[in-house]
């Protein structure tokens, strides 16, 4: 948890930003200390200081310190990508994992094929013991998804993009029906 009280009697940085008296009881000055208005103007910009308020009442005190956290990441992600915000942040995450997986796969498979024609050449065979086997996860990790939003009368249905291979860009837009950015095929 931040400060528990204002430092120095300055009002807590959504007060401030909201140009109101900080009162001892404010629920936003524990979270939002002055010395990090951008992360108040942020979280009111996407959420609205009245949704906050709300969200932070209805919460147990404990909870209250993640629950900004958590506020001020997604604002921040918004801010800085509008249309996808975390989940495009996470999308190339799992890009990422999935391509140097791809990659670590690709080594395995030289390292094995090394290890198996040099010990058919009389050198040692030990090369396949130092395939590296990476271990499966503890927790059941879902498949990285590429989310489109596309309305169907009222109900939102997610879809999976399939993923581009090729082209400037390298993905699937919906919007360029499969056509890359240079008008060849993906």
């Amino acid at each position: 948890m931040a400060s528990s009280s204002n430092s120095y009697n300055s009002p807590c940085a959504a007060c401030k930003f909201l140009r109101r008296k900080c009162m001892p009881g404010c629920i936003f000055a524990p979270y939002f200390p002055p010395e990090e208005p951008h992360k108040f103007a942020n979280v009111h910009k996407i959420f609205g200081a009245s949704n906050v308020t709300k969200l932070l009442n209805e919460l147990l005190p404990h909870q209250r310190e993640d629950a900004v956290n958590s506020l001020a990441y997604e604002a921040e992600a918004r801010v800085r990508d509008p249309v996808y915000g975390c989940v495009g942040a996470i999308s190339y995450l799992q890009r990422q994992v999935h391509r140097l997986q791809k990659e670590l796969d690709a080594a395995n498979a030289d390292l094995a094929h090394y290890g198996l024609s040099t010990s058919a050449g009389g050198t040692p065979g030990n090369v396949v013991d130092l395939v590296f086997q990476p271990q499966p996860l503890q927790s059941q990790q879902p498949p990285p998804l590429n989310p489109v939003y596309r309305l169907s009368g009222a109900n939102p249905v997610m879809n999976q993009l399939p993923r581009g291979t090729g082209g400037s860009y390298g993905t699937f837009l919906p919007w360029n029906n499969g056509h890359d950015q240079q008008g060849g095929n993906m």
